[in-house]
C-alpha cells in the first residue's frame, strides 16, 4: 500500500484509513478505476511498517508450500534469470493511481515455474522480509500477471518504495504488491494477510472497487 509515509508495524498500530481518504481532490482521466484520481508526477508512500534497512547482498527469495521443489533464490541468482518488464498503471486502495510505470525484474512465472506448483495449490502468501503479508489466488501470479522487480523507471527501486526488491501484481490494488519481497507459500486454501485480517478485502479488485471486507 502507497500513500503519505507512515512508519508503522504490524502487531503495534494500525494505519488508519478511512473511505474519504483521497489524498487530493480526484480528476476523471480514462482508463482510472472507480474511485480513484491520477497522482500525475507524484508517487505517494505509505507503509505499514518501517523501511527496513535491507541490502541487495541480503535480499532471498524463496517459493515454497505446495511446490515441487521449494527454492530460494540469491539476488544474483534472481538476476541471472530471463528479465521481464512491466509497463502500465498501478493502483492504490487510498484512492491515487499512477499511469505509464516501467519495472524491470523478472516475471513471477520464472520463479514459479522453477519450483513447480502442485496441482493442489490455489492461493499463495506472499511474505514480506519484515513480516508484513499478503494473500494472493494464484491464478492472480501467473500468466504474466506479476513480477518480482528491482528497477523503476530504469534505475534501482528505493527502499521506501520496496527496494531492493519487491512484488508488482499491478491489476489489483497495490498492497497486494508487498514490499522488501522475501517469499511466496502456496497453499491449497486463503489465508489472509495482514491487511485482509484487518479489514480489507480478501482479493482487492480496483475496476470493482473491492477495499474492504464486504465490498
Amino acid at each position: 500500500m502507497d500513500g503519505v509515509h507512515i512508519d508503522d508495524t504490524p502487531g503495534h498500530h494500525r494505519m488508519n484509513i478511512t473511505r474519504g481518504f483521497t489524498g487530493r481532490p480526484r480528476a476523471a482521466r480514462e482508463g482510472l478505476p472507480p474511485g480513484q484520481y491520477d497522482a500525475g508526477d507524484d508517487w505517494p508512500v505509505l507503509s505499514a511498517e518501517v523501511t527496513p534497512d535491507l541490502s541487495a547482498a541480503d535480499w532471498t527469495f524463496r517459493v515454497g508450500g505446495l511446490v515441487t521443489a521449494p527454492r530460494t533464490w540469491s539476488w544474483e541468482e534472481a538476476h541471472r534469470l530471463p528479465a521481464a518488464a512491466y509497463e502500465g498503471d498501478i493502483h492504490c486502495v487510498t484512492g491515487w493511481s499512477k499511469f505509464g510505470v516501467r519495472f524491470g525484474g523478472v516475471s513471477l512465472d520464472a520463479f514459479l515455474d522453477a519450483a513447480g506448483p502442485l496441482p493442489s495449490a490455489t492461493h499463495a502468501v506472499a511474505h514480506a522480509h519484515t513480516g508484513y503479508t499478503a494473500n494472493l489466488p494464484l491464478a492472480d501470479l501467473t500468466g504474466g500477471r506479476a513480477w518480482i522487480v528491482w528497477e523503476y523507471g530504469g534505475r534501482p527501486l528505493t527502499p521506501e518504495h520496496g527496494g531492493p526488491a519487491r512484488l508488482v501484481v499491478p491489476h489489483l490494488y497495490f498492497w497486494k504488491s508487498v514490499k522488501w519481497i522475501a517469499g511466496l507459500e502456496l497453499l491449497d486454501h486463503d489465508e489472509p494477510g495482514f491487511w485482509e485480517r484487518n479489514g480489507y478485502h480478501a482479493r482487492g479488485n480496483p475496476w470493482q472497487e473491492q477495499r474492504y471486507s464486504g465490498d
